[in-house]
């Protein structure tokens, strides 16, 4: 019965190594070859964006290729992962660098190439909820009997993290040496450094929502709940009436979701206090141009305490939340603000204003080691600059001779 559960990963498994294989032998890999994966967008986003704008700006004589697929578990969405993975095979045999921000299955089906890398540009910063391998047999996590079939994580010759007080966590989530966990930064932080950039997306915002002018607002972004790639909706622990009720007259509430969510339920009451914000803006955009970060869970308090705001988490769940995944630190003494499970203490908080943001400041110290907003040109020139040394070296070495 085991064998008969973990059968379309071991059909798989053995596709890709297949397609795989046939690809090394027909193809060699290509030194300038550069490929960015990701199952979490239809198009380069984040951490990826940051590091191809780098190699485009710095390094043009790579060649640059892109994989992004989200996940469709309908039965069509199943025939076109399957032509994702024999595509991402071809690629990582090819690539001198193999590019991810996530999990991403074909990886862990192959045994790498000489003269090829994977590199893990994990999509959160810092180290709050647990994953991968420290989530063995937790409801979240991979069981026993499906590593045996599938070393998840593996295969990384690089993992790319924000400081050395993580590396201890990323080594254990990824089964990885701690010589190969990098701590040199987040590419996607360096948008907080970019004041340009920024007045851009203010004015962008307020075009576009010309009735916010003047209101301060409250960004929520919750965790992803579960363990597909994809929920359809979310109830939120918040009371969106009685907040509305207690600080509508000055707040209002941005909702951002996780990736993989899709929808959350807000009642027509408050559908002027709660707007929910999709695709036209990013959840880096909308933490500049907020005032108030409320989460549960969520790694985003890592990247929004560069921005030095107030940070507040509810949840109504955590008892079932340690149970379900746990966190790498003990929850209360770790986040950078205060806990509230009921919505009216939340309220009176906020109301109040009385916002002390010397643990966020300590937060961000602690978890970047460097705040420059250089996080991509440092990583690129790691990854690439001792490459492109050596070919020059060669190269003149070739003229003079």
């Amino acid at each position: 019965m085991e064998f008969l559960r973990y059968l379309p990963t071991i059909l798989a498994k053995y596709f890709v190594k297949l397609a795989y294989l046939i690809c090394t032998l027909i193809f060699p890999v290509n030194p300038k070859k550069i490929t960015f994966a990701s199952y979490r967008a239809e198009e380069l986003k984040g951490n990826l964006a940051y590091i191809y704008k780098e190699i485009s700006y710095e390094y043009r004589d790579y060649s640059c290729h892109f994989l992004f697929k989200k996940y469709n578990s309908s039965f069509g969405g199943k025939v076109d992962y399957l032509n994702h993975m024999l595509k991402a095979s071809y690629h990582i045999a090819t690539s001198r660098y193999f590019f991810i921000d996530d999990y991403y299955f074909p990886v862990y089906a192959i045994t790498p190439r000489k003269g090829s890398e994977v590199v893990q540009f994990w999509h959160a910063a810092g180290a709050f909820k647990k994953f991968g391998y420290s989530t063995i047999d937790k409801q979240f996590g991979p069981s026993e009997a499906y590593l045996k079939h599938l070393k998840i994580h593996s295969n990384y010759s690089k993992a790319i993290v924000s400081s050395s007080e993580v590396i201890p966590f990323y080594a254990e989530a990824f089964d990885m040496p701690k010589e190969q966990v990098l701590p040199l930064g987040l590419p996607r932080t360096d948008y907080f450094f970019d004041t340009d950039e920024h007045i851009e997306t203010r004015n962008r915002f307020f075009e576009e929502y010309p009735e916010l002018i003047g209101k301060k607002i409250m960004l929520y972004a919750p965790t992803f709940r579960g363990k597909s790639h994809y929920q359809s909706s979310f109830k939120a622990p918040i009371d969106f009436e009685a907040l509305k009720k207690k600080l509508g007259n000055q707040y209002v509430v941005l909702v951002k979701l996780h990736p993989y969510m899709k929808s959350i339920d807000v009642s027509d009451e408050v559908q002027d206090f709660v707007y929910h914000i999709k695709d036209n803006f990013d959840t880096q955009e909308l933490m500049t141009i907020s005032d108030l970060l409320v989460t549960d869970y969520s790694s985003v308090v890592f990247d929004y305490s560069i921005l030095l705001k107030p940070i507040a988490f509810l949840a109504d769940d955590l008892e079932s939340y340690l149970e379900e995944r746990d966190f790498y630190y003990e929850f209360h003494t770790f986040i950078p603000g205060p806990f509230f499970e009921q919505t009216d203490e939340f309220a009176d908080w906020v109301e109040k204003g009385d916002f002390d943001l010397n643990k966020v400041t300590t937060f961000r110290e602690r978890f970047f080691d460097v705040n420059d907003g250089q996080a991509s040109k440092r990583i690129v020139q790691a990854l690439l600059s001792t490459e492109a040394s050596v070919a020059e070296q060669q190269k003149l070495t070739k003229m003079s001779s």
